[in-house]
């Protein structure tokens, strides 16, 4: 195990390597040579929770190479028995990107947005699978972020500059926004950061006032909806809890990525978490609550349907997708 320093040192490293990519991780783009991942049909799956509807609508999904600088804290031999244990590949990992839309009376809240016009092949199908499931992109009256990353926030414009959402309102925390707008912390952040920074200027920076609304983590942002601090994979990083007559879904975002990896091991580091230390302890805590809760989560990048329960497992958790 690291110590603390090194552990948060990989985690800041690992961030500024995220964010060398701009737009979009590199990842996002699929390596040929490992073949393409397959894509769910019919991309989107609906579930109750209460008196709402959740329906998870796939985005695409990304195949990359398994290296040593996936998992920062952990030798890639033990990595690949993990994944073996669970039948899954060891040459590579499959990172799908899960938007949700929770349908309540009359509101459409979508959280995060995908890739829109800036990934591979495999990805920006959120569209189709929002008018799959029957909704179109004004029908969508608020879009809450969870944090200011490509994958989340690049579907809210297309490459015109457009509005891909006319009509919604865009929920973001404070202290994301506060962070990834700041023009201080642009100048003074290494070249390799510059494209998350700007990339976060071309979406938010001339959205209209009446759009954009800013809020601090905790509040409620639309009824029956909370907002939770969730800090460490970035510096704002925020979760949203959907409570309807006495049932709860948690959408945790990047909590965890590959969770037959960083559930089942939530002291692995991840290398897109910028902050690691924080990240761990952010995931241990929140995965307690929602065992002790019973509630139903979901994961941007989680398999598909990205919505199940999570149980204890050994020192860690276990996901289990809604069948």
């Amino acid at each position: 195990m690291l110590m603390r320093r090194q552990f948060l040192g990989a985690g800041l490293a690992a961030g500024a390597a995220w964010a060398a990519a701009g737009f979009v991780p590199a990842w996002a783009n699929t390596a040929p040579n490992l073949g393409a991942p397959t894509l769910p049909n019919p991309g989107f799956r609906r579930t109750r929770v209460g008196e709402v509807e959740v329906v998870a609508l796939i985005d695409g999904i990304a195949r990359r190479p398994l290296g040593e600088e996936f998992v920062r804290n952990a030798p890639l031999a033990e990595v690949k028995a993990l994944l073996a244990s669970q039948g899954l590949s060891t040459e590579y990992v499959d990172i799908p990107f899960t938007p949700f839309l929770v349908v309540a009376g009359n509101r459409r809240i979508l959280m995060d947005t995908g890739l829109g016009d800036w990934g591979g092949p495999t990805t920006g199908k959120l569209l189709e699978n929002l008018r799959a499931a029957g909704y179109g992109p004004a029908d969508i009256d608020t879009v809450l972020i969870t944090h200011y990353h490509g994958d989340h926030i690049n579907g809210l414009r297309n490459r015109a500059g457009d509005f891909v959402f006319p009509r919604a309102k865009v929920w973001v925390p404070a202290p994301e926004h506060t962070f990834w707008m700041d023009d201080a912390r642009l100048a003074a952040a290494p070249e390799a950061q510059k494209g998350a920074f700007n990339n976060a200027r071309r979406t938010f920076g001339q959205m209209p006032a009446d759009m954009l609304q800013v809020f601090q983590p905790g509040a409620e942002v639309a009824p029956g909806i909370r907002s939770v601090a969730a800090f460490g994979h970035t510096p704002g990083h925020t979760l949203f809890e959907v409570a309807s007559a006495g049932q709860t879904f948690v959408y945790v975002a990047d909590l965890t990525n590959v969770p037959a990896l960083f559930a089942r091991n939530p002291d692995w580091a991840v290398a897109f978490d910028m902050d690691a230390e924080m990240a761990r302890r952010t995931r241990r805590e929140v995965f307690q609550r929602i065992v002790a809760s019973n509630a139903m989560v979901g994961g941007f990048h989680f398999p598909f349907p990205a919505f199940g329960r999570v149980e204890t497992m050994a020192d860690g958790y276990a996901f289990h997708p809604m069948a």
